[in-house]
């Protein structure tokens, strides 16, 4: 798998990571998101043990090994640069138009700009 990034992207990718180690990883999440998931791009402090390590330059980038198959063999990510969001694209098409970070290292759970990824209210009828 090859992951093709512009230069607004790497830009926006390099702020969002600062000077903290971290990879990226490709992962659709599938907690209270419904049972399809949403695309999100998690900044990790390293792969886990079922990812597996797709690209190492400019950036890490991993896919869970579980979910691998759902990409193309090439991927692109392209900065929104005027929203906090990415579209992500592959080989057979668009895969998800707003993309968010979400940071996880040291047990972050929300998206770079502190909103949760994915939330369900209750109602009250």
């Amino acid at each position: 798998m090859k992951i093709e990034l512009n230069a607004v992207t790497e830009v926006r990718l390099r702020e969002l990571k600062g000077e903290q180690s971290g990879c990226y990883k490709l992962y659709y999440d599938t907690e209270s998101c419904g049972c399809n998931g949403v695309l999100t791009l998690q900044l990790r402090t390293k792969p886990l043990d079922t990812d597996i390590v797709v690209q190492e330059q400019p950036f890490v980038f991993a896919v869970d090994r579980q979910q691998q198959q759902q990409f193309d063999q090439t991927m692109k990510i392209e900065a929104d640069p005027a929203y906090p969001s990415f579209k992500v694209t592959g080989d057979s098409g668009l895969f998800s138009s707003n993309v968010r970070v979400q940071d996880v290292r040291g047990g972050k759970a929300a998206d770079a700009d502190g909103a949760a990824q994915c939330e369900i209210q209750n109602r009250t009828l």
